[in-house]
């Protein structure tokens, strides 16, 4: 296997072109990308090379995502470890998935069902391939259907997927469209309809019910309408339901539904399907498509895919010999920039909560900002806010005034949504924490009151919440300061179970819009809030130095298991979450006591070495929880980085230097540990902030927040600045000497005697300069 993925990345050195920057040339970075990290058991989402940088359209392969799955979140779309595709889906998103399109040929009669991986005799329409006959780079993907020696190729502008068939010669080439089977993380179908039209379009819908929109907002379904074009013109036609086909039809509905076109192709001819995409109606999807492909061919398309991939990539600019780690990295960017796609069509049309459609405003004839679909942002704040704040401040931005824009509509923030119904996906809600982080960087080109009021509401309110915007216990924590634990209750766990870490979470949230309060002379809201950030202090059971579940009462539960996962802690244990103390992390140290604070830490990460860092060699999302440490999931994500507010600065050098080399790999089931869930590109966007040294535990949700400096990768980082936003130009990271400790740093030519340096002093511009060492140093 790594093999394999060696071969892929020498093929692209060799194959791809310099891009030309100004009067300098450079390698491209899309080279470094390998998309195939990390998808033996990756999730639904993870998986789509032919996709844009937050783009609608997502077409991408397809080995098991027919498979569903039960929950909602167990892995299912493409996993590195099969051998067989069953066809290309238009979309791959958070609980959405769907529009799949298969060539195949041979037989009079088609087949048109998609078959099961695991069979040992092949089955159904689906086809072999193998990995060494792959192309795989960001915004295009290419395959070979073994069974059929058809080349298949997908690419993909903001709304339009491309698919492109290279067929023999045949008189049964043919193209399924397999419109109502359920894919990757859609639920089952509720209905669809497909029909070939008399102007040769290819039209139609489907309507699914995901796990996690049927759990959070009951009773809602997520539409995804099509409409698509084919450059060249069927001899037949034909459509089916399931396993029924009924020949020469041109249009059907329901479960299963599907269309197929047969043509007879000469050895080498291409056929070309655009497929435009949107949530809103058929109109909208083929408004989408004029707009934005009428007259693109496969080979632009690709060609402006590339480029838009190469210039959202080099906005960071990483110089190393080792090209590993270069790999790592712009794989872990790339993710962090797939995710969270546009559910807003090109005339800012979008589907509202209540499931009607409504009209984004409009800006210089465009609409001002678009709407997104997206997994729920958990953890995020150590990942996606901090990178996107520095990087990408216009997509925060968007990002920001998408959420509040559904905020209007139903009167909660959704922390998790999928075509603007609830997602949740963890039962509570972060987002106040991404939104306080924007505004205190300087991002405010978003309805500021609004988004107050939005945080505040998050952060202070529980009455008739509904439990799509999570925080369902928000009253409880008001009224006691923490969250009372409960053994037994109604509904599903999030409502009663984690009431230790949802303290600890709500604190760190109260204390982020603590600090958004003050800045707006709120004093009344800061006071509240800023003695709701102490809630940790409340569960802190001196005694043993843990948090600790407490109840009503105010005692302590008794058979308290430190190790115990999932009673008063989601997805992870007291170990864990005991240093779940972001904002306030040098009072944690001082109550566990300094030097006993740095030991225990230290010991934590000396026993999860062994175990790659609970990222194990098990492959299974869940494999870290029962342990000391996690780096595979978000509770975990900041603890590294707390030596650095502990006076250890060293050991935050030594650690993350050993997380960012063993945990992370290069190859399809090493990649995120094994099996751990990258969630929307978090645990990559954790790697590239990490891996060039700068890292904020609070978040940036200080009143004046800075990074702290850890030990780069690489000899020179070069983050470009977005001048709309920012002062500076660029902002530069450099380091020389040898090993994993940082012994000088200068800012601009001047010593600095703390590892920590504002926020707003790197978006000024300038140059950090690091010396290195193989000797650790805490004394600067």
């Amino acid at each position: 296997m790594k093999k394999t993925l060696s071969l892929f990345l020498l093929i692209s050195i060799l194959s791809l072109p310099t891009v030309v920057v100004g009067a300098e040339k450079s390698k491209s970075l899309t080279k470094y990308v390998e998309p195939r990290i990390g998808t033996a058991h990756c999730r639904y989402f993870h998986f789509a090379p032919g996709a844009l940088p937050f783009g609608m359209a997502k077409p991408g392969p397809s080995t098991n995502g027919h498979l569903g799955n039960k929950d909602g979140w167990e892995a299912t779309g493409y996993d590195y470890r099969d051998t067989s595709i069953e066809g290309f889906p238009c979309v791959h998103e958070f609980q959405v998935g769907g529009i799949t399109l298969m060539a195949t040929r041979g037989g009079e009669q088609p087949v048109v069902v998609p078959g099961h991986p695991n069979d040992t005799e092949r089955n159904g329409y689906r086809s072999a391939f193998s990995h060494d006959e792959e192309i795989v780079r960001p915004g295009y993907y290419s395959v070979l259907l073994k069974d059929y020696n058809i080349r298949a190729e997908v690419t993909a502008t903001e709304r339009v997927a491309f698919q492109r068939f290279t067929f023999p010669a045949d008189s049964h080439s043919r193209i399924l469209f397999n419109i109502g089977s359920r894919m990757g993380e859609s639920g089952a179908v509720k209905d669809a309809s497909v029909e070939l039209c008399s102007d040769g379009t290819i039209e139609g819908w489907v309507i699914t019910l995901p796990e996690y929109v049927k759990k959070y907002q009951p009773g809602a379904e997520v539409p995804i309408y099509f409409s698509a074009t084919l450059d060249k013109k069927p001899a037949k036609v034909g459509t089916f339901n399931g396993e029924r086909i009924n020949a020469r039809a041109t249009k059907t509905t329901g479960v299963g539904a599907g269309l197929y076109l047969e043509f007879s192709t000469t050895d080498g001819e291409a056929v070309t399907a655009k497929v435009g995409v949107s949530y809103t109606s058929v109109d909208n999807a083929r408004q989408n498509r004029l707009a934005e492909a009428r007259t693109l061919s496969f080979d632009k398309a690709k060609v402006k895919a590339l480029k838009t991939w190469e210039d959202y990539l080099g906005r960071i600019c990483v110089e190393t010999d080792v090209e590993a780690d270069k790999v790592k990295f712009y794989t872990g960017l790339y993710h962090a920039l797939l995710g969270r796609g546009v559910c807003s069509d090109v005339n800012g049309a979008y589907p509202k909560h209540d499931g009607t459609v409504g009209q984004l405003p409009m800006k210089k004839g465009r609409p001002a900002f678009d709407l997104y679909n997206t997994d729920a942002m958990w953890g995020g704040q150590w990942n996606l806010t901090q990178l996107w704040a520095l990087a990408y401040p216009e997509h925060l931005s968007q990002f920001i005034s998408s959420h509040l824009q559904v905020y209007k509509d139903c009167g909660w923030l959704g922390d998790g949504l999928a075509n603007s119904r609830f997602v949740s996906g963890v039962g509570t809600n972060q987002l106040s924490l991404m939104i306080a982080a924007a505004y205190q960087c300087g991002i405010q080109d978003f309805d500021v009151d609004l988004a107050y009021e939005a945080c505040r509401k998050n952060e202070l309110e529980g009455q008739n919440r509904p439990m799509g915007a999570g925080k369902s216990d928000t009253d409880q924590f008001v009224e006691y300061g923490y969250v009372p634990h409960a053994e037994e209750g109604s509904g599903p766990q999030e409502a009663f179970m984690f009431s230790a870490s949802h303290t600890l979470e709500y604190a760190y949230q109260a204390y982020a819009v603590a600090q958004f309060a003050k800045k707006l002379g709120k004093e009344k809201d800061y006071l509240k809030l800023s003695n709701l950030s102490r809630g940790w202090e409340r569960l802190y059971d001196d005694s043993q130095n843990f948090v600790r579940p407490k109840l009503k009462n105010g005692q302590f539960i008794n058979n308290f298991d430190p190790l115990q996962v999932w009673r008063g802690f989601q997805e992870g244990n007291a170990w864990q979450y005991t240093f779940y103390v972001p904002h306030d992390a040098r009072r944690l140290a001082e109550r566990v006591g300094l030097d006993r604070f740095n030991a225990r830490l230290d010991s934590i990460f000396t026993l999860s070495q062994p175990k790659i860092f609970s990222g194990g060699t098990e492959v299974g999302a869940f494999a870290g929880l029962r342990t000391l440490y996690n780096q595979g999931n978000q509770p975990c994500l900041h603890i590294s980085w707390l030596f650095n507010e502990a006076s250890r600065p060293s050991l935050t050098q030594k650690w993350v230097r050993a997380i960012l080399n063993e945990f992370y790999g290069t190859d399809g089931v090493h990649g995120y540990g094994y099996g751990q869930d990258e969630d929307q590109g978090q645990l990559g966007a954790w790697y590239v902030i990490s891996s060039i040294g700068l890292f904020d535990v609070k978040g940036l949700t200080d009143s004046n927040p800075s990074f702290s400096v850890g030990s780069p990768l690489f000899r020179k980082v070069t983050v470009k600045l977005d001048r709309k936003y920012y002062k500076g130009k660029q902002f530069v990271i450099s380091t020389n000497g040898a090993g994993t400790y940082v012994n000088k740093l200068l800012l601009n030519g001047q010593r600095m005697y703390d590892t920590h340096i504002l926020f707003q002093n790197v978006v000024d511009g300038g140059r950090l300069d690091l010396t290195l060492s193989a000797i650790p140093t805490d004394n600067y």
